[in-house]
Parts: structure tokens; sequence; C-alpha cells
């Protein structure tokens, strides 16, 4: 399932949170990024179109949730992106951060410690 950088704002607030509606919804992420009301429910209703949100009535006002635990929508994605640029392969990756000066003290000792874990 592809969703957009708009719909992954939405669904990162319902990861950290959820059910939420719509209002709630709008104040947490439309307003800091200048959408309005009918954007966040437009984005909303694409998510449930997907199959990527679920939204339970209550009253007259919908509860929005996640479908899609963020682990399982991070591992497709980053295993898309390595496909599309990488030939499926996550050393070429850490190369091009490498080369373009990217990578911190701090990433280059918890690659170190990653590394010695999975060699083990």
């Amino acid at each position: 399932m592809k969703i957009s950088s708009a719909e992954s704002v939405i669904m990162e607030a319902l990861w950290r949170k959820n059910p939420l509606t719509s209002e709630v919804i709008i104040a947490e992420v439309g307003e800091p990024n200048g959408w309005t009301e009918g954007t966040v429910k437009q984005l909303l209703s694409r998510l449930v179109k997907k199959k990527a949100v679920g939204a339970t009535p209550e009253g007259r006002r919908y509860q929005y949730a996640p479908l899609v635990a963020r682990g399982d929508y991070v591992a497709a994605e980053s295993q898309g992106l390595l496909d599309r640029l990488f030939e499926g392969r996550l050393a070429p990756l850490v190369t091009q951060f490498s080369d373009a000066g990217k990578l911190s003290d701090q990433d280059i000792a918890e690659l170190k410690a990653l590394v010695e874990r999975i060699s083990k």
C-alpha cells in the first residue's frame, strides 16, 4: 500500500495515540501544516479507502485508528527504498550516507554496535 507523505503525517498522529476524531487530528496535524479541515478529512478518507485506517462511528462522529502497524509500514517502505535505489542491498545505502558526510559519530557508533551484535 502506498501512503503519501501527507497521509503519513496523519498516520504518525494515529500511531502515537488512537482512536482520534477528525477534530483532534485537524488540531494536531492540520493546523501546524497549514491544512484546512477539508484537506485533513480528504486525507482521512483516502486512508480509510486504502484500508490503512479504520473509521468507527461514535454518535455523529467517527473515531479513526490505524489498521496498519507502524513497524510493518516502515519495514515495507524501507525494503521498497532499498529495492528501488540500491538493488535491495543495505550496504550501498550506508555508503551513500557516508560518502555524503551524513553519518554522525553517534550513527557510526550505533552501526558498529549493530554489526557486532549481528556478527555474534
